[in-house]
């Protein structure tokens, strides 16, 4: 009986040292901060990894993170801004995901009234990622171009 009682002492003290283990390590990406973070900041660090599959008719002329308030709590903003380097009007599908699971995007420009991004021309977007106030540590950028 008293074998029995060590073994299960043993086996819920390693788990309760394991758990507190894991859970410092999940806990190791700090929560940015209005106050912390400049107001532009790049979205992955030196360590991180940015993979970008941008179409041969757009050159990224921005990527960048910012902190803002959204919906009352302090979220992650992608700035994303595209230039068109083709010799025909173009719209673009921007798709960005994140190594915890979550993914934005959307279309720029949103809507076609105005008319689509000129060759030569720049146009932008701030995509808000709900929930996330980490900075990630891998992005894949996706952007493609639609067919007018």
């Amino acid at each position: 009986m008293k074998l029995t009682r060590g073994v299960i002492t043993f086996l819920v003290l390693t788990l309760a040292v394991a758990g507190l283990v894991l859970t410092g390590c999940a806990g190791s990406q700090k929560k940015l901060t209005a106050e912390t973070m400049p107001d532009t900041f790049p979205c992955v660090d030196d360590e991180g990894q940015l993979e970008k599959l941008i179409a041969a008719e757009a050159e990224l002329a921005d990527f960048s993170c910012s902190l803002k308030k959204w919906e009352g709590m302090e979220t992650l903003h992608f700035n994303v801004a595209l230039k068109n380097i083709s010799n025909a009007p173009q719209r673009y599908r921007v798709n960005i995901f994140l190594d915890n699971g979550k993914a934005v995007g959307g279309l720029i420009p949103r809507k076609t009234k105005a008319g689509l991004v000129e060759p030569g021309q720049t146009a932008s977007f701030v995509y808000p990622v709900k929930g996330v106030d980490v900075k990630p540590k891998e992005i894949i950028l996706k952007i493609d171009t639609m067919a007018p």
